[in-house]
């Protein structure tokens, strides 16, 4: 009879698992015996205009541990933290977590994944994700940016277009063993979709050759800072852009923002005499001035406004196109105060600054550049030469680029093109015309003027070896913080372009603070040569072999 009993008790038990406990107890197989993982998809490729890769992603393995599975959490630690390099005190917290699933090292050196294979340890897995390359390490690392852990952009193009670069995760259900261990069986799955891959108008050899040479004046004159922009004139291509300090792309944890941001683009300062082929672009345009007239320079030191202008050595009598030659900031001025005020502050907005460019990278300032009604007495004699106006380095390519191509402001543009695994092209990028500045028979003129700069004025050192070029040097003097002129802080500046006849690319080199020399035309202007006569010889067949940079 009692057993009979217990029968009916077993078979009423049974029966109310069956029909009123089965879902909760299929649900805790479930979670037991299935696993779901995300799949992850390839993170576009990021290319120079060459489709040499700048940017890509490897295969690594990634150890994660079952803590509910690992009994002997001490001896596993032992084992481990030896190979990890990790704090025990950071594996212990994780693996005394109450989960099934925990990470303990992501994207793991090959070499140190097949050591902990080898151990064969219960409660531990590998599971398989991509690890972003940079294989250039530093170069162009402002342009290119970063990606984090989790392969989303944080810097650069990597973060402007993460959206393309991305992709879409997939997912699937594998099956586990007893020992909570994955197989290689899985019930469902969602194959990811790979993300989209990027091609720069960065030429990787150009991008060398320009760094190699800002590298080289940064540490000679011992900058706070530098720059380089390298353009094509006719379309606004960035053939290259740089900056330093620099920063390696696949060192970057212990990097400040300092050190990280693009200061081409986002760094403001006093452009000094380079900006006076504004000045003069905007005479001859208005026919306030010919090459020949004649411009006294009151012997270095002219009293206008209530404040002594001074040049950087005494001039009598010089033509127009001496004063700009010369660098000349009272003749320069004196053709200002014929042009007017209202005339000058059009022609530096048509020239682009005081206003963003709209390049398709992220960081871009507009500069400042005030209204007339905001002048002072005193600005007509400051601003013709590149006082009080901010400018980027970027906007000072834009602007001689439209003296080399005849005229005309482009957009300037560092994505080429966007494409799909098979190299099917998504989206193309085309030269833009901002707007038409200036005649070609007035840039002709100037162009003819800036060579002369380089031919028999102060950018004598940025002559380039077989090819014809033209350009402007600038000595600005940096502000303190209480509003005056510096008379030891500096930024030096060169832009020009060549061949001058038939321009191939325009450069701008900026560095700030140099010292103990200061001036442009021996700071920046050598800069100019080496990249131009390079590049150059580059783009006309002469190939040049990448080398590794001393750093």
């Amino acid at each position: 009879m009692v057993f009979f009993i217990f029968l009916l008790l077993c078979v009423g038990r049974l029966f109310f698992i069956q029909f009123f406990r089965s879902d909760y107890l299929i649900s805790i197989a479930k979670k037991q015996h299935n696993q779901l993982v995300e799949l992850e998809p390839r993170r576009g490729t990021i290319h120079d205009s060459n489709l040499k890769a700048q940017a890509f992603n490897m295969s690594m393995d990634s150890l994660y541990g079952v803590p509910n599975a690992i009994k002997n959490k001490e001896a596993l630690i032992n084992q481990l933290q030896p190979i990890l390099g990790l704090e025990r005190s950071y594996l212990t917290e994780r693996l005394n977590r109450k989960k099934s699933f925990i990470w303990l090292a992501r994207k793991l050196a090959p070499e140190k994944a097949e050591r902990i294979k080898r151990l064969n340890l219960k409660g531990l897995g590998f599971m398989k994700e991509t690890k972003r390359i940079y294989p250039n390490s530093y170069l162009a690392s402002h342009i290119i940016g970063f990606s984090g852990m989790d392969n989303i952009g944080l810097e650069g193009v990597e973060r402007g277009y993460d959206n393309y670069l991305k992709g879409t995760p997939g997912w699937a259900i594998f099956l586990r063993d007893a020992r909570l261990k994955k197989l290689d069986i899985w019930e469902k799955m969602v194959l990811p979709v790979d993300g989209l891959d990027l091609v720069l108008t960065i030429d990787e050899v150009i991008q060398y050759i320009a760094e190699r040479e800002l590298d080289k004046a940064f540490k000679t004159f011992h900058a706070k800072g530098a720059s380089i922009v390298v353009m094509e004139p006719h379309t606004g291509r960035i053939l290259a852009m740089a900056n330093r300090p620099t920063y390696d792309l696949n060192d970057h944890s212990e990097v400040s923002k300092d050190v990280i941001r693009n200061r081409a683009i986002c760094d403001l300062f006093e452009p000094g005499s380079v900006f006076k082929i504004v000045t003069a672009s905007a005479a001859l345009e208005e026919k306030i001035v010919t090459e020949e007239d004649v411009f006294f320079c009151e012997n270095g030191a002219y009293k206008v406004g209530g404040r002594i202008l001074h040049d950087h050595k005494p001039h009598g009598n010089l033509t127009f196109r001496q004063v700009i030659e010369e660098s000349s900031n009272i003749g320069t001025v004196k053709v200002a105060q014929l042009l007017g005020q209202d005339k000058l502050y059009q022609y530096v907005k048509e020239f682009g600054f005081g206003s963003k460019l709209g390049i398709d990278i992220s960081g871009e300032i507009s500069g400042v550049v005030r209204p007339v009604r905001l002048w002072s007495k005193t600005s007509i004699t400051s601003i013709p030469m590149g006082q009080e106006v901010g400018v980027t380095a970027l906007q000072l390519a834009s602007a001689i680029s439209v003296i080399a191509n005849g005229g005309q402001l482009m957009k300037p543009y560092i994505i080429d093109s966007v494409r799909d695994t098979q190299g099917r092209i998504i989206k193309q990028n085309k030269p833009i015309l901002i707007r038409k500045v200036i005649s070609v028979d007035t840039a002709m003129r100037i162009k003819k003027i800036l060579t002369g700069v380089i031919e028999e004025g102060t950018g004598k050192l940025g002559k380039v070896l077989g090819f014809s070029a033209a350009g402007k040097t600038g000595t600005a003097q940096k502000l303190e913080p209480d509003g005056r002129y510096s008379h030891n802080k500096f930024v030096a500046s060169f832009i020009g372009f060549a061949p001058a006849e038939d321009p191939l690319l325009t450069i701008v080199v900026t560095v700030d603070e140099p010292h103990p020399y200061y001036f442009g035309g021996v700071v920046a202007a050598p800069v100019f040569q080496k990249v131009a006569g390079d590049a150059i010889r580059y783009l006309k067949g002469n190939q040049i072999p990448l080398e590794a940079m001393a750093q």
